[in-house]
């Protein structure tokens, strides 16, 4: 059987992570979370006290940071060097820095090549902004997956109480807002829909719905 690689891009809080984990589930696949990636060079580079938006520092970084990839017991572990920061890059100022980062060049192509040496190696769905645009242009599968600001915003304050985060709806609202337009206006790669991907937009759709509407069109496919 051929290898299956399905790329499930979409903007923030559209809930790629959260139906390309059901899916990867439903196919017994791996599920590479592509935005935790850009969130550990966020945290490396809020660490070291380097402006996310200095261009040069952030380039010279790429040249030396050592972000890696593990698969333990079906979870992904993201790590800096030898350390597992799976658990510390969900704050909402890592979030803001792996946006500001990953609108540099350099750190695009790192992670880009990151992703491909794992997409070589495992049966994978991934989720990101430019999946099936940049990092895996063949992929078997593409998806795009959308949904209001309004809904977008909703689903986030809910994920954010679960962790003991707090926020108001304006404020992440706003921030939503212009990770949208930063990710939509990035030199690289910027966030938009593959001419090949599936639209799917999810602001009155379940997660479970969304799930099996993913996975129709990849069994209709298979068939």
């Amino acid at each position: 059987m051929s290898k299956i690689t399905i790329a499930l891009d979409g903007p923030a809080g559209s809930g790629k992570s959260s139906a390309a984990k059901r899916i990867a589930e439903k196919l017994d696949i791996h599920y590479l979370d592509t935005g935790a990636m850009y969130r550990a060079v966020g945290l490396d580079i809020l660490r070291k006290g380097i402006d996310p938006l200095d261009r040069q520092a952030v380039e010279s970084e790429m040249a030396v940071i050592d972000v890696k990839i593990r698969f333990l017991e079906d979870a992904q572990h993201v790590l800096l060097g030898e350390e597992d920061v799976t658990d510390k890059i969900r704050k909402p100022e890592i979030s803001k820095a792996a946006s500001d980062v990953s609108a540099h060049p350099a750190v695009r192509y790192r992670m880009a090549d990151l992703q491909r040496q794992v997409a070589e190696e495992y049966d994978l769905i991934l989720d990101g902004r430019d999946i099936g645009t940049f990092v895996l242009p063949d992929a078997a599968y593409k998806f795009y997956l959308t949904a209001s600001t309004d809904a977008r915003t909703r689903r986030r304050i809910k994920d954010l109480e679960a962790q003991g985060i707090k926020t108001t709806i304006d404020a992440l609202k706003a921030e939503i807002e212009k990770r949208d337009y930063n990710d939509s206006h990035r030199e690289l790669a910027p966030l938009k829909q593959a001419e090949d991907a599936i639209l799917i937009d999810s602001t009155d759709m379940t997660l479970d719905e969304v799930t099996e509407t993913i996975l129709s069109y990849i069994n209709a496919k298979e068939a």
